[in-house]
């Protein structure tokens, strides 16, 4: 399945250097290609290919009906009562926190009998897009110190953080600045939030990942990988005007389809030398670290079954993203993804040496092959230790120290308009365990220390002549961090309590802090010099091939389109759609291996079931990790599937798209409601959907 965006977050944010730009404008060449902007849909585009043509009120519903989890993913309204409608992997998260020694609802699955029975997430939040604004003229106006990097980019950030805060102030809703194309241009999003989110159905794991990871990023599937929860307002089910109506007809291939979803990111206008130290760097450097924290968890979850419990929803991410980071890899990997970006990068350069306006922008190709060269020597440097704990107590120290300086000066998740979302982050009441908390800390500062040498003055202060096993003992045994009355009080005491603080956790995020701060500059640095480097190239591929296209994707809301397709592997035809009995022949087949065997719920509804009921399809739609959950519409704007992975062929979407072989992999709408009705006996629940 596409790894959450949450993942994605999780994996870069590791690093000293994190990609966070946009793109210029990609040359959607290939078939479907495109995700695109809902207030610059390709209209002409789609009336040509597919003789459809979205009018405004179409796009608008379909926007109002869009969900973006803040915990990573898609979903989508599907009642006006406020069913949302996403994926078991985007949710799981929520289960797992929900999940309690005698309540495993990651594997057991969950129904909500009756409202009174939903049970309410304890720090997720719901973001739908209201209202897309072009700020370009402004923010770049705000900049004036254009010969210097470092001050350009201040002045950039005070532009955005003055004008998000000057919107929520005057809408009361959540507002971004997004950087599109590059810093070519800049869009204010206002977001509707929901912060009283409640489970009313989830699946087995065994139904949601029927296949385990054999059958992940693969097709033929046969997975019900779909959860339900419910927004509400002021206590009561929310009262929602958009939202998706269910069709209850199954697809056929050549349907047109559209995909409606967040995209988390993509490096599509990257040029050679940024995807040659992908390859040879910073990809190999991932996933030796994922691969240290798969064999970590793995090692935790055998203590017991209550730490297999604990550590499966982490160990899931973890080994999701290592497949997805593999096939991206390999598809870097190959000399013909190389080539092909090589040729075109020639002709872009040819094309603005022949023009004396665009001739001296050229020089940004060197200039990124540079900064490369840069983030390979800083790769190593992170200090952000990845445990909770010590997460929560950084956070704190940085949202205190961010707080002293004006709005406009602070990093951006710490201004005002992002406050309350970092806020119901850190006094989220999700458990923690301490023997979880444990592995990962003294193993993150194990890694600090391989990484910065045991000679190292920060590592030195931080083992003070301990084992990092004892450091990592002594903290979660004294810190207080834990609870989130404590964090509270903390963050409501300002800077002055934190240095007053003797909690040992928030005295190590003290002496964290300022290499971190540090280690950010230099990040940030390198991050504004490759973004205007990236504009200069995007105003050549403008030049030389138009402005019709897609910036790369940012997390934000896009709009994807294709058909369903089957396509040729291995010279043989693979179909496009799958159906009930597929799954009971497919477990069949794999008889003995536990990732085949369907849940007991399955086994007992087998007789009542319509087994020719459709259940997963694949289609040519343009989608990456942040795209689970989305809805899949068909031309009139009803649910006709759930995405919820790609093949491996999809796994290089992040940089190439091709609809050679690269599919998305839906589930069927038709599919979820026979299961919700015949397998988990829920016929309330399923006749409320789209309705």
């Amino acid at each position: 399945m596409p790894f959450r965006s949450g993942l994605r977050s999780l994996v870069t944010s590791v690093f000293a250097v994190v990609f966070c730009m946009s793109a210029a404008h990609p040359n959607p060449g290939f078939a479907d290609e495109g995700m695109y902007l809902f207030n610059e849909l390709p209209t002409q585009l789609l009336k040509e290919r597919h003789q459809f043509t979205p009018t405004a009120q179409w796009a608008k519903s379909l926007q109002l009906s869009s969900v973006r989890f803040n915990s990573g993913g898609s979903g989508s309204f599907v009642s006006s009562n406020g069913l949302v409608l996403t994926n078991h992997h985007v949710a799981s998260d929520t289960l797992q926190k929900l999940s309690t020694p005698d309540r495993n609802l990651v594997d057991n699955g969950y129904l909500a009998s009756d409202p009174g029975q939903e049970l309410k997430a304890p720090d997720l939040e719901l973001n739908v897009l209201i209202e897309m604004i072009d700020v370009t003229q402004r923010v770049q106006a705000a900049v004036t110190q254009h010969g210097d990097a470092e001050a350009a980019a201040k002045q950039r950030q005070a532009s955005i953080a003055t004008i998000e805060k000057e919107s929520t102030d005057e809408t009361g809703l959540r507002s971004d600045v997004v950087t599109l194309f590059g810093g070519a241009q800049y869009h204010l999003y206002r977001y509707k939030k929901y912060t009283d989110v409640r489970l009313v159905w989830a699946p087995e794991t065994k139904a949601a990942f029927f296949g385990g990871d054999a059958d992940n990023f693969e097709y033929p599937r046969y997975n019900l990988d779909a959860t339900i929860f419910r927004v509400y307002e002021n206590d009561q089910p929310a009262q929602l005007e958009h939202f998706l109506k269910w069709s209850d007809v199954p697809l056929k291939e050549d349907d047109l389809i559209f995909v409606s979803g967040h995209p988390g990111r993509t490096q599509r206008i990257f040029t050679v030398e940024a995807l040659e130290y992908l390859r040879d760097v910073r990809l190999p450097f991932i996933l030796d670290y994922l691969r240290r924290k798969e064999v970590l968890l793995q090692q935790y979850r055998l203590e017991s079954n209550e730490a297999a419990r604990r550590g499966r929803d982490e160990l899931f991410g973890i080994q999701n993203g290592r497949k997805a980071y593999t096939g991206m890899l390999a598809g870097l990997q190959d000399p013909q993804t190389i080539a092909s970006k090589r040729g075109r990068q020639n002709r872009l350069k040819s094309a603005a040496l022949a023009s004396p306006e665009l001739a001296p922008l050229v020089v940004a190709f060197d200039q990124i092959a540079e900064i490369q060269t840069e983030k390979a020597a800083h790769l190593r440097e992170s200090v952000s230790l990845r445990s909770d704990l010590f997460s929560f107590a950084l956070s704190i120290v940085l949202m205190t120290q961010e707080d002293l300086k004006p709005n406009a000066e602070r990093y951006p998740e710490y201004t005002e308009s992002a406050r309350e979302s970092m806020l119901t982050r850190l006094t989220s009441p999700a458990p923690l365990y301490d023997d979880l908390q444990r592995v990962k800390l003294a193993d993150e500062i194990a890694l600090l220390m391989e990484r910065r040498g045991g000679d190292d003055e920060l590592v030195r202060e931080v083992l003070a002549g301990r084992s990092p096993q004892e450091v990592a003992a002594e903290l979660v045994a004294q810190t207080k961090i834990g609870d989130p009355a404590v964090r509270e009080e903390l963050i409501a005491g300002g800077y002055n309590a934190v240095l007053g603080s003797n909690d040992p956790m928030v005295q190590l995020a003290r002496k964290i802090e300022p290499v971190f701060r540090s280690v950010r500059q230099t990040t940030d640095q390198l991050d504004e010099r490759e973004k205007q480097a990236y504009a200069q190239i995007s105003r050549i591929i403008t030049a030389a091939e138009g402005t019709s296209g897609y910036p790369d994707a940012t997390f934000t809301l896009r709009l994807a389109f294709g058909t369903v397709k089957g396509y040729r592997e291995n010279g043989q035809p693979v179909e496009p759609t799958t159906d009930l009995a597929g799954a009971f022949t497919h477990s069949a087949e794999h008889e003995g291996q536990e990732d085949f065997d369907l849940p007991q719920s399955w086994l007992d509804a087998k007789e009542s079931l319509d087994l020719t009921t459709q259940l997963n399809f694949v289609s040519t739609a343009d989608i990456i990790g942040g795209n689970s959950g989305s809805p899949v519409v068909d031309r009139k704007g009803n649910l006709v599937g759930l995405i919820f992975d790609g093949n491996i062929q999809s796994l290089t979407s992040d940089y190439l798209y091709s609809d050679a072989q690269s599919r998305a992999v839906s589930v069927s709408g038709v599919g979820i409601k026979e299961a919700i009705r015949k397998i988990y006996q829920a016929p309330s629940l399923a006749d409320q959907l789209g309705r």
